[in-house]
């Protein structure tokens, strides 16, 4: 059974979420606080979690950016105001793996949570992989492991970032527009709104390119999205 950690100040939504989880077969724990959910995160170790962005004590930014500190790289579905625009960007280049906005629909929250758990599946990761090792350039992208290596160093992606990663080397050379990215790697058209693509390409640059600004491996196609190129050719 899988363990999903929800964080939010309100009880009822606490009540309503960890009804609806438990409902379709998930082993829930609950924190109303930052402090909490840090120290539930760490210790338990859950498979995914759902953390409101406004918080007592540490508020959910603080909370993502402490377990990405940490190394410890859960996906995190973070809730937001209507009205919180610049938060639901910090919140995602810190590394948060996808967002809704309250008021939401529970059965929704529920379907976001299936689809981040199966892109961050082993099995089902590893049955869409035919080889081992994919190599891109000076990237090394080992599939059984889920690692990805910039000539022998290790890079630490998040789950995202990785199955971004892999989506654009699936169609390497092919220009991709962000509702392609967003429906592959996402699965969801987030109504229109791309830049959550923009934000994660922003942050796998910084780890893959050498000069960010400058970059060799992950053009883009001005007015219409990104491509995957191997260096010098």
């Amino acid at each position: 059974m899988k363990k999903i950690l929800v964080v939010d100040d309100e009880q009822s939504i606490l009540t309503l979420l960890k009804y609806n989880l438990e409902q379709n077969g998930f082993q829930v724990y609950t924190a109303d606080n930052g402090v909490d959910a840090l120290d539930i995160a760490r210790s338990l170790k859950p498979q995914a979690i759902v953390l409101d962005l406004m918080l007592p004590k540490k508020d959910g930014i603080e909370v993502a950016k402490e377990l990405r500190q940490d190394k410890i790289n859960i996906p995190i579905l973070m809730l937001t105001a209507k009205d919180d625009e610049l938060d639901k960007i910090i919140g995602l280049e810190i590394g948060a793996d996808d967002y809704m906005t309250k008021p939401f629909s529970p059965r929704e929250v529920v379907a976001r949570i299936k689809a981040i758990l199966r892109r961050v599946d082993l099995e089902s990761i590893s049955n869409k992989e035919s080889a081992d090792i994919i190599t891109v350039g000076d990237l090394e992208i080992h599939t059984l492991t889920y690692s990805v290596y910039l000539r022998g160093k290790k890079l630490d992606l998040t789950p995202r970032e990785y199955e971004l990663l892999m989506y654009l080397t699936d169609h390497i050379g092919h220009v991709l527009s962000r509702h392609q990215l967003l429906n592959g790697v996402w699965n969801f058209d987030f109504d229109g709104d791309t830049r959550i693509v923009d934000v994660h390409i922003s942050k796998l640059r910084e780890k893959i390119e050498q000069d960010s600004r400058r970059p060799k491996y992950i053009q883009t196609v001005r007015g219409f999205g990104y491509k995957l190129e191997v260096p010098g050719k």
